[in-house]
């Protein structure tokens, strides 16, 4: 602590009450607002797929590195969401801490996730509409648009349950990276907070739905491509599963329901149990609710608040 400025990083439990505070501002925001940020989010993280694809395309490398290099390089897209400032479902999930908490309603905390999907879904249209008016997808004799056409053929190849089972491990990597940004002091703090984990779910073929809102509809335009078609060696024949149902109900369904218990569940909920659930006991009267399933709380001191 220098001249009442603190430089150190918050720990675990004081993390815990911060991001409980932020999810009641969350809730709290007017739609405009709210939608508006969400539009940019879902701009940010098709901007992380693009960036992903580009890099990855002819970059010669074995299969581990590509990897490597790809979810590196799609890290710029949650970067941009955290610092920049935007409204990402994914992330989003962490309401779950204010909502069990009870500083957020369960209207609250469905109010944002839909307004909020929506709007990420709207930003992420837009860039991939941007996207192929570039015709970047053209570059290295079409090599950018078969490295898009085959991310997003294989995604709406996916089994509905390696769908859900991948959705669930990519966003319990994501809300750990924001997790770990609400310990950070400053800029630097929260970037390398953000690229190992979102590097290792890209890297490991998890499934993020908002990223999968630029890589899937910018496939189906591909698809529509004859040069694209040419270049991959694929027929419509080998593309059957990549049209909109195949986005909406093949991939983005159970990716989304996946990225809900991974991040809703397997992070925010775990963590008020662990730090938060004695305080809520404490203020709303819960704490008899919880100990119905672990127990009575007996010789712990309750933390102060």
């Amino acid at each position: 602590m220098s001249n009442g400025i603190a430089v150190d990083a918050l720990m675990p439990p004081e993390m815990a009450e911060k991001i409980e505070g932020i999810g009641v501002k969350k809730a709290g925001l007017d739609f405009w607002s709210m939608f508006g940020l969400a539009i940019l989010a879902g701009a940010f993280i098709a901007l992380g797929g693009e960036f992903s694809t580009l890099v990855t395309t002819k970059s010669g490398l074995g299969f581990g590195m590509n990897r490597l290099v790809g979810g590196l390089a799609f890290s710029l897209g949650l970067i941009l969401v955290v610092i920049a400032g935007a409204e990402l479902f994914t992330g989003n999930n962490l309401i779950v801490i204010a909502w069990v908490s009870g500083k957020v309603s369960l209207g609250q905390l469905m109010r944002n996730w839909l307004i909020v999907y929506f709007g990420n879904l709207v930003g992420s249209l837009i860039t991939v509409m941007l996207m192929y008016l570039t015709r970047q997808w053209s570059l290295e004799g079409y090599s950018v648009g078969v490295t898009a056409l085959n991310t997003a053929n294989a995604k709406v190849s996916l089994a509905f349950a390696d769908a859900l089972a991948r959705g669930i491990m990519c966003n319990a990597l994501v809300c750990l990276a924001v997790w770990l940004c609400l310990s950070a002091r400053g800029v630097v703090d929260k970037i390398l907070a953000i690229v190992f984990p979102i590097t290792a779910f890209v890297a490991s073929g998890f499934e993020h739905s908002v990223a999968n809102m630029y890589f899937i509809p910018l496939g189906i335009l591909l698809k529509e491509e004859p040069e694209v078609l040419k270049a991959a060696g694929k027929t419509a024949a080998d593309l059957a599963n990549l049209n909109w149902q195949g986005f909406l109900v093949g991939n983005l369904l159970p990716v989304t329901i996946g990225n809900i218990f991974g991040g809703g569940f397997m992070v925010a909920l775990v963590y008020w149990f662990i730090y938060r659930r004695l305080h809520v006991g404490k203020q709303y009267g819960l704490k008899q609710v919880v100990e119905l399933f672990v127990g009575s709380p007996t010789n712990q001191e309750e933390p102060k608040q």
